[in-house]
């Protein structure tokens, strides 16, 4: 027989057995997986906005209060430009300085009658340790002169008159009062704004004065009546070591106290918003702001003014 396959018995084609291993083909390894690709990393673009809105977020509360300082310096300038033009409306200047003035004279008198006394007494149980009790009218009276009438001053102003402008503004607001003034072609800051803040500043030195006058006369009874100390020595050492430019250093200060407060109140008055609610937000915000922006400024008056006068002599 021949090899050659023949016609009935075709030569078949096709892929090539797998070879046998003679292992099991569930014990057969398991395909390594694929690691997943890493992730990828944010754009600088992206980045860069990040930086940059924590950055703004950290400086709101700073761009906020640069804000606020600019909207009242604004308002500053506004009701100065209509100080020397017409009509110059007197009695609402009378009105608010007998408001601002009077009407916060017995709490003035009554904190400072107090204040004086209450200073003069641990002076004199101070001093009196070293023998220098006659020194109690000096210090009470340094102390009142220097800082306690204006800074004490100016914290009943903003806890009173502070607060009622804001009020009175606020409701006049609210009330759509303001924009009637408007419509009538009367400039609101001139009628409601500048002479609110004029009075303040007439006033508000005056105060600070009797407050210095009562709260001497309070420390005089508590040292000499009370406690029996010299009436000739207190009143020697009040006369060498409390000058007069110490009292027109407080008056100084006073002046700029009752502005501000003056100030803070006819803005938080004068854009108040939202009802009622709104009213007394500008009000609690009056007396805070004012109560702080007295105390924080009071340190840097008190350095530009020691520069300017000095700390002793006459």
């Amino acid at each position: 027989m021949s090899d050659r396959p023949s016609d009935e018995e075709p030569t078949k084609v096709g892929p090539a057995p797998a070879p046998t291993t003679g292992l099991d083909p569930a014990a057969a390894p398991t395909p390594t997986p694929t690691p997943a690709p890493a992730a990828k990393t944010p754009p600088v673009k992206e980045v860069a906005d990040a930086v940059v809105g924590g950055v703004k977020d950290a400086g709101a509360p700073l761009l906020r209060f640069l804000d606020v300082i600019g909207a009242h310096l604004i308002m500053t300038a506004r009701a100065i430009s209509w100080l020397p033009r017409r009509p110059f409306r007197a009695r609402n200047y009378v009105e608010a300085m007998e408001y601002i003035g009077f009407g916060s004279l017995p709490i003035v008198l009554l904190v400072g009658l107090f204040t004086g006394a209450v200073l003069s007494l641990q002076s004199v149980f101070a001093f009196r340790q070293l023998g220098f009790e006659s020194f109690s009218g000096a210090a009470t009276g340094k102390a009142l002169s220097l800082e306690l009438a204006p800074v004490l001053t100016s914290l009943m102003l903003a806890g009173r008159a502070g607060a009622g402008i804001a009020t009175e503004l606020g409701t006049m607001r609210i009330s759509e009062q303001i924009d009637a003034l408007e419509s009538m072609a009367v400039n609101p800051i001139q009628y409601l704004v500048l002479p609110r803040l004029i009075a303040a500043m007439i006033v508000t030195p005056i105060l600070t004065l009797l407050f210095f006058v009562v709260g001497m006369g309070g420390a005089y009874i508590v040292a000499v009546i009370v406690q029996g100390v010299h009436d000739g020595q207190w009143w020697a050492k009040l006369q060498d070591f409390v000058y007069a430019k110490d009292v027109v250093q407080g008056l100084i200060k006073s002046v700029v106290f009752g502005f501000l407060v003056a100030l803070i109140g006819c803005y938080q008055g004068y854009n108040a918003a939202g009802g009622g609610r709104g009213v007394g937000i500008g009000t609690t915000r009056a007396v805070v702001i004012g109560s702080v922006t007295t105390l924080v400024l009071d340190y840097f008056l008190t350095d530009i003014l020691f520069s300017i006068f000095g700390t002793g002599g006459q």
